[in-house]
């Protein structure tokens, strides 16, 4: 139903429905919140960034339904979607404002015998990063499934011999499924929050 929210549906009418309504406000204050950390040269970006959060969040929640796959917890599709992104976001930079975004792999004020040993770890830091990205998402998500899929095994087992004990795993089943939810939603978020924050980097 969530994602639902952020799909708008296109009216006709000069007095729209309160779906309609709903649906602005939820895009408004999604786009609001993802182009805070940018300045109006990043705002450019910001159908590129929704479109993506939409994406990952319905790839998450919908990977929560029984006898589904979940694209988002393979590391490769993480990856794809993340390099390419990461890489626009530096070549970007690198573009308008290199000596900028080359002044960023050496912090002002290092000592001089540090200068060396500085550039390699924020070079390092800085090509990790769309690894960092791909891996978040991934092990967050795996790991919730593999909760899901081990009490939901668990449930099954014991329902039969020890019911009452069943009834509570059953009670964790339900409560660890809310909190998938919400690792859903919150994950697609904090993967496009991110991207805009290395996007700022470099505009």
């Amino acid at each position: 139903i969530f994602p639902a929210l952020l799909i708008p549906s296109p009216s006709n009418r000069w007095i729209t429905s309160r779906l309609s309504t709903l649906q602005l406000w939820s895009i408004n204050l999604i786009t609001k919140q993802l182009m805070t950390p940018l300045n109006k040269k990043g705002h450019k970006w910001a159908l590129i960034l929704t479109s993506l959060m939409i994406f990952l969040l319905l790839i998450n929640l919908l990977g929560l339904l029984p006898y589904t796959f979940t694209p988002t917890t393979q590391l490769s599709m993480n990856l794809a979607l993340a390099f390419p992104l990461w890489l626009a976001t530096l070549l970007t930079g690198l573009r308008n404002q290199p000596s900028i975004s080359l002044g960023h792999l050496l912090p002002e004020g290092t000592p001089t015998l540090l200068i060396p040993a500085l550039i390699l770890i924020e070079t390092t830091s800085l090509l990790i990063r769309p690894l960092a990205l791909g891996v978040r998402l991934t092990a967050n998500l795996t790991a919730g499934h593999l909760l899901i899929q081990l009490i939901s095994t668990a449930t099954v087992a014991l329902f039969s011999t020890m019911p009452m004990v069943s009834l509570l795993t059953l009670l964790v089943l339900f409560l660890l499924t809310i909190l998938e939810v919400a690792v859903a939603m919150i994950q697609a978020y904090v993967f496009v929050l991110l991207l805009s924050l290395y996007l700022q980097e470099n505009i």
